[in-house]
């Protein structure tokens, strides 16, 4: 048996795949960088925070009535099981949280029906004879998915281990009972996740029948079998073949988890042209659907994508689950193309959307993370909250966000005979093939990167690093000596025979800057954004008690500062010019050429926007209108 383990994305050796990430066991991050902190915040508090609530709210419960083991009420919605099923391959991917597994593992062999079935909801007296007859609606599969995902994570962190393979034997008898009934259907689940979890399935075991399930589910979709809804049929991703789809359309998870499949679908099968699909729609979102954070997803009312160009920051729904989607779907496209276009969102969404959704405690969440919250903002309610809330009723995201940082240190790097690429920058051990770095790295907050080789051969071998699409002053020293930075590609590829001790050091410079929507971003037009390196930055009404939100004006001829700090909040924040307008006892609109009082001038820190409603809820806002000139 290998003694290499691996993590949530393996594509097979005849997968067409450019770069192959490295095994899960030959990478570390540290905690006393920001990834590694992350991480190590997710098992200390997050998971553990995420084992109790699925106690507490019902999800166990759920399963032990089918059991009959309970008899609670049915509590939350049809798809609760999911929280279970995340959260226990979050705590597959951390090695933690043993006892709940163990638990888990046990309630849901016991709970599944001899064909296999298992969704609690479905399995209620009420409701058995309900099972696959409402797809649009019944999350059957999407569930299931998530029951093929945890099982993955068992499979590949813990071969051999007893609670594992039970795990794995529940997860294939529901995959085998889809390919049995599904094999040969035009059918689909209303919410798409399972095409993930078959592929990955299939990647595990080397059963054939999974990944045609998968790429039946994705020529499926499209052809209207799941009716128009409440929203119409782009919700359910079902309005248009994928093939002939040319814009990113409906509910935003649905739609970044399908793409993510048929990226699986088409490394595997060898299908260039659903490749090419992907990649198309990904560029669909990200040139005018995403907003400055990485966040998708401008509609409530549906968790959809809006128009082009349309992004209210107050209005951002950006769910947290979209993010974590996107993240998931960029590294998918990474391993396919080695496109570094893929690194570099990945990295966006990953600083700021992602990050924004947890607490500095690791125990309370943000469903959608807007950028701005005005000024009396009614957050009392869990659709628009303005603080972060421990538990939510539909839980989705916090066992979701669980399971990507258990998994986070699998994203940070590929390698294979050529050499290491490192795309995510943090602390931490890095190996493949023999070949090892150390990177040591308080980024991104401070803008040096050193890379010590720790381990080598006699063969040359290429170390390529990511010069972030936002660097544009970008230094490079080899043991001491200035050497040319002669990017590919966006990579430093620096290819020479190398030596035990060998030090690299990567300087991406970091100065604040102001950033500007394009003009037909007509919420944000007149206004600027601060950025340093990768994190977005925001004003905060803790730091400007004082004065309204509404009545700041951002000076864009002022120079704007770097802070540094060695406590406190953030490490870093941002000082800014303001122009700060009296209010006017006036009416709601005036005349155009009415003089405005002159305004008072003031500086203002900014902090990153990830860290906003750590301190206490309020006002927020990342876009700040910039003052008219003054001649």
């Amino acid at each position: 048996m290998s003694s290499e383990l691996h993590g949530p994305v393996v594509p097979t050796p005849e997968a067409i795949s450019r770069l192959r990430p490295l095994p899960a066991n030959r990478v570390r991050l540290d905690p006393d960088g920001l990834l590694g902190g992350w991480q190590a915040r997710n098992a200390d508090a997050t998971l553990p925070h995420c084992v109790a609530r699925v106690e507490t709210y019902g999800n166990l419960d759920n399963l032990r009535r089918v059991t009959g083991d309970s008899d609670a009420e049915y509590r939350g919605f049809w798809f609760a099981d999911t929280d279970v099923h995340k959260t226990l391959e979050a705590a597959f991917w951390s090695g933690t949280a043993q006892a709940f597994s163990e638990e888990a593992a046990a309630l849901l062999e016991k709970a599944q029906d001899p064909d296999g079935y298992l969704v609690s909801f479905y399995q209620e007296p009420a409701t058995r004879d309900r099972q696959w007859n409402e797809l649009h609606f019944s999350h059957e599969m999407y569930t299931a998915g998530h029951l093929i995902q945890a099982a993955v994570a068992a499979a590949r962190s813990a071969p051999g281990d007893a609670v594992a393979q039970q795990v794995v034997a529940v997860a294939r008898r529901f995959a085998d009972l889809l390919v049995r009934r599904y094999g040969s259907s035009d059918e689909v689940d209303g919410h798409p996740e399972i095409e993930t979890a078959l592929a990955e399935l299939y990647r595990v075991t080397g059963h054939r029948p999974y990944l045609d399930l998968a790429a039946r589910f994705v020529a499926n979709r499209g052809h209207g079998k799941l009716g128009e809804g409440r929203f119409g049929a782009a919700y359910y991703q079902d309005h248009q073949p994928l093939r002939s789809v040319d814009e990113v359309a409906g509910h935003v998870v649905r739609q970044l988890y399908l793409l993510a499949g048929a990226v699986d679908v088409a490394v595997e099968t060898g299908d260039t042209d659903l490749l090419a699909v992907t990649g198309k729609l990904w560029d669909s979102a990200i040139d005018s659907r995403t907003y400055l954070t990485g966040g998708q997803g401008s509609r409530h009312r549906d968790e959809a994508y809006g128009d082009a160009y349309e992004l209210p920051p107050d209005r951002a729904y950006a769910e947290t689950c979209a993010a974590i989607a996107s993240f998931q779907l960029g590294w998918r496209l990474l391993l396919a193309t080695g496109n570094v276009k893929y690194a570099d969102e990945m990295e966006r969404v990953l600083h700021n959307a992602v990050a924004a959704s947890t607490a500095v405690a690791g125990d309370a969440f943000f469903y959608s993370t807007p950028l701005q919250r005005r000024t009396g903002h009614d957050g009392g309610g869990e659709n628009a909250p303005g603080h972060r809330l421990d538990w939510y009723e539909c839980a989705c995201c916090p066992p979701n966000l669980a399971r990507l940082m258990a998994s986070l240190h699998t994203y940070a790097a590929t390698g294979d005979q050529s050499g290491l690429q490192l795309h995510l920058y943090g602390s931490g051990r890095f190996e493949s093939a023999g070949r090892a770095v150390e990177v040591t790295t308080r980024y991104p907050w401070d803008e040096q990167i050193t890379v010590t080789v720790a381990a080598t051969d006699d063969e040359p071998w290429a170390l390529s690093l990511r010069v972030p699409a936002w660097c544009s002053d970008v230094r490079l020293t080899i043991n001491g000596t200035v050497a040319p930075v002669l990017a590919q590609d966006g990579y430093l590829r620096l290819h020479r025979i190398w030596h035990a001790g060998d030090q690299v050091i990567l300087t991406l410079a970091m100065p604040a800057r102001l950033v500007a929507a394009h003009p037909r971003v007509d919420a944000v037009r007149g206004t600027a954004a601060l950025v340093r390196g990768p994190l977005v930055y925001c004003l905060e009404h803790v730091d400007t008690p004082d004065v309204l939100f509404e009545d700041l004006e951002l000076d864009p001829s002022a120079p704007i500062s770097v802070a540094y700090h060695s406590g406190g909040l953030s490490p870093v924040t941002l000082r800014a010019l303001v122009r700060v307008r009296p209010p006017e006892a006036v009416d709601l609109y005036r005349g155009l050429t009415r003089t405005v009082p002159p305004a008072a001038t003031d500086t203002v820190t900014a902090i990153p926007y990830f860290l906003w409603a750590n301190r206490e809820p309020g006002p927020m806002r990342v876009w700040i209108p910039l003052a008219a000139r003054e001649d």
